[in-house]
Order: C-alpha cells, then sequence, then structure tokens
C-alpha cells in the first residue's frame, strides 16, 4: 500500500486544490470526507480513491494511500474530520429524461439545495436540473448536506429556460411555484411533472413563469410570511407523490 507522510507531498498539494471549483473542472474530480459519504460514494461507484490513516479502513476495489492526520486535516474542510478522505469521479451529463422533474432557478444556499436532494430521493424525482448561476454540485457543504442521497440521484446543471422547452415536447406538465398561483391542495396528483423552484431571494425568474402550464403556492397560515424554499419544495413533492 501507498504511504504518504508529509502534508507537503506534491500529490496532496494537488488534491488540496480540489477544494477549488477550478481544478476540480479541470480534474473531473472531488473530494468527499467521513466515512458515511465514503460508503455511500463506494457503493455507487464514484469511489475511486480512499486515504487513510489505518489499515483496517482499507476498501476493495479502489486504490488506498496511508497518510497522516496532519494530511486528512489538510484535506477535511470539517474542524474535527474522521479519518478518511476518499476522491471521487464527477457526476455523469445525464439526459433530460423522466416523468418527474425537479428543476431549480439559481438556488444559492448549500444547505437548501441538500435537502432539496434528499426529498427529491424520497418523492420519486427522476431528474434534478440546476440553473446555470446554481450552487456547485461539488461544493463540500452541499455534498455533506445531502447526507450521501447525491450518490443515488440524477442531477445536471442547464439553461433551464431550454430545458423546459425539451420537457414541453416530452409532455411534462410545467409547474411552477408563486404566490399568484393557485393553492397546492387544489391541485390533483400528476403522473408527468416538472417542479420548478426558485431563489431563495427573488423566487422563479418572471421570463420562466410566463411559460409555465400552471403555478401552485403553499397556504399557511397568514401570520407566516413565506415558506423556505427547502419546506416548500419538499410539501409539493409529497403531495405530488
Amino acid at each position: 500500500m501507498k504511504q504518504i507522510i508529509s502534508p507537503n507531498n506534491d500529490y496532496i498539494r494537488d488534491l488540496v486544490k480540489l477544494r477549488e471549483r477550478k481544478f476540480r473542472d479541470q480534474k473531473q474530480k472531488f473530494i468527499v470526507e467521513g466515512y458515511h459519504l465514503v460508503n455511500e460514494a463506494r457503493t455507487s461507484n464514484y469511489l475511486k480513491q480512499v486515504l487513510i490513516t489505518d489499515e483496517k479502513d482499507c476498501i476493495d476495489e479502489v486504490e488506498n494511500i496511508m497518510v497522516s492526520e496532519a494530511i486528512i486535516k489538510k484535506l477535511a474542510s470539517t474542524l474535527t474530520p474522521q479519518p478518511i478522505i476518499g476522491i471521487c469521479d464527477f457526476f455523469p451529463d445525464y439526459e433530460i429524461s423522466g416523468n418527474r422533474i425537479l428543476l431549480l432557478d439559481d438556488l444559492q444556499d448549500p444547505g437548501n439545495l441538500g435537502t432539496l436532494v434528499r426529498s427529491s430521493l424520497g418523492f420519486g424525482i427522476d431528474l434534478l436540473v440546476l440553473g446555470l448561476n446554481s450552487v456547485d454540485i461539488y461544493n463540500d457543504k452541499f455534498l455533506r448536506a445531502t447526507q450521501g442521497a447525491i450518490f443515488k440521484t440524477r442531477i445536471i446543471k442547464k439553461d433551464l429556460l431550454k430545458t423546459i422547452e425539451i420537457l414541453k415536447q416530452k409532455r411534462l406538465i410545467i409547474v411552477g411555484t408563486s404566490l399568484t398561483g393557485r393553492p397546492l391542495r387544489k391541485l390533483s396528483r400528476l403522473d408527468k411533472y416538472a417542479l420548478i423552484l426558485g431563489n431563495e431571494g427573488r423566487g422563479i425568474r418572471e421570463e420562466i413563469l410566463k411559460i409555465t402550464d400552471m403555478n401552485v403556492y403553499v397556504e399557511t397560515s397568514p401570520k407566516l410570511e413565506s415558506l423556505n424554499v427547502a419546506v416548500a419544495g419538499s410539501i409539493i413533492m409529497h403531495h405530488l407523490d
């Protein structure tokens, strides 16, 4: 088994660069940390290499490298990391297909996006399409927020206007979210749909709302100004499931 002790090793320096988006894009690889995410990546065949501090954590069918705790701390983004780091390949550029699609119009908060990935997995979404200005799907905070659901999810980044054109051709009903729409409880379950959720600050762009087939909102007490986008999206997905 290969062994690296120094945090200043050239290979470790290169791995540290994967914290930055431009280097991830160049190498088509990203980092996960901790036993749970590493195991989820292994199960889904995205894991290609693992850095460990103890031989008992060796993983079959991938390259194992024994490293020092100092290296783990250098690569990890958490303050008290578990002694295991995984190096994974990027996700495929999936085709736009499926009967239940979730479109996310430039969401910026990694926690919101992570929650929506988990909910989409739980409520039978076939594909997630993120707007081009959404948070990076290899962002470490986002990856942790998914709790491993990202490895069981088909997710891509595309221009949403062009994506909606394709989905209309496939005869999916395009459902937007807007306070000027109809109450969610009046909407029946749909077999084929694309649900659009908007940016945390501005909601869905007006040019997208103009081309939806219908818009809905979740009714709440008038005492509440608005629901968090991840909460609202989860409620709508459950209603449509």
